[in-house]
């Protein structure tokens, strides 16, 4: 089977992300129109209900490198967030402990991540944790 290239990979991903197509709960797209590297992206995460997230927006930034999608992508929460596998310091995702970024292939996207996420935000582990005052960024 042939492989797609990175930057047709990413151009599907850019039209899937700017046509909203999903869930609605999370959204990405570029963040500088101008990047012809598609690398860098932002992300939002609408809280899932029902949790300590509920009714907060999350902001990520994601960087995508030369080997995506080989590779899974670096992601950062730009949003204040309270989360096991995120550091309190710089809001980076260790990828050893979240399972999408874990258990990455060459199918997982960006979306999978942020649907992923939300998912974790919603486990019974999660969904009641003290988090930082709503708007705090890293």
């Amino acid at each position: 089977m042939a492989r797609i290239p990175r930057n047709f990979r990413l151009l599907e991903e850019l039209e899937k992300g700017e046509k909203g197509i999903g869930d609605g709960s999370c959204s990405y797209g570029l963040m500088d129109s101008d990047d012809i590297m598609m690398s860098n992206w932002n992300g939002t995460i609408l809280g899932p209900g029902h949790t300590v997230h509920e009714n907060r927006i999350y902001s990520l930034k994601i960087m995508c490198g030369d080997d995506y999608p080989d590779r899974p992508p670096t992601v950062h929460f730009l949003s204040r967030v309270n989360l096991p596998f995120v550091s309190p310091v710089d809001g980076k995702i260790d990828p050893t402990r979240l399972n999408v970024l874990s258990q990455w292939g060459r199918d997982s996207s960006i979306e999978t991540i942020l649907v992923g996420i939300r998912r974790e935000m919603a486990t019974a582990n999660n969904r009641k944790l003290l988090q930082p005052p709503e708007g705090s960024t890293f």
